[in-house]
């Protein structure tokens, strides 16, 4: 065969490997549209439920590492419901930052009366756990809150 002839046939199986990957884009890219077939009679029957077997398995053997029996107590944890904590009026109205120390001394409104206020400090029952600029947070009967500063200006 000669060299024109080779060329020739490659260049034919060239073209029709590209023209059969173009066909199989363009077909995927533009798919025409399927013809939905309906059905009128459709007999449906939902498959009969199997009521399954169900057990438990009880482990009372030796454990074979320890060489002990197991003594397997049931915990019975018993949910009792908390009484409902009433808050009282809390309001955050200022600090004073301390020059020298770092100890801050912030301002706290509780039922509409103002104390000045440490961390770890309690007055009503209320007790100041940490505080920033922005906002403070207290405990009352075991409850935290936190609260933000009163007409903040952001």
């Amino acid at each position: 065969m000669s060299k024109n002839v080779k060329t020739y046939i490659l260049l034919g199986a060239v073209l029709m490997i590209w023209g059969i990957i173009a066909v199989k884009v363009f077909g995927v890219l533009s798919p025409e549209p399927e013809i939905s077939v309906f059905a009128e009679n459709v007999n449906f029957k939902p498959k009969e439920i199997i009521q399954r077997d169900t057990f438990s398995i009880v482990s009372d053997y030796r454990d074979p590492f320890l060489g002990t029996m197991s003594t397997s107590k049931k915990n019975t944890i018993k949910k009792t419901k908390r009484p409902v904590v009433q808050f009282p009026n809390i309001n955050y109205t200022g600090l004073i930052t301390g020059q020298q120390n770092k100890d801050n001394i912030f301002f706290v409104t509780i039922n509409g009366t103002q104390y000045l206020m440490q961390k770890r400090g309690e007055n009503n029952g209320v007790t100041l756990v940490s505080g920033t600029s922005k906002n403070i947070r207290v405990r009352y009967k075991g409850i935290a809150k936190t609260i933000q500063l009163q007409n903040a200006t952001n």
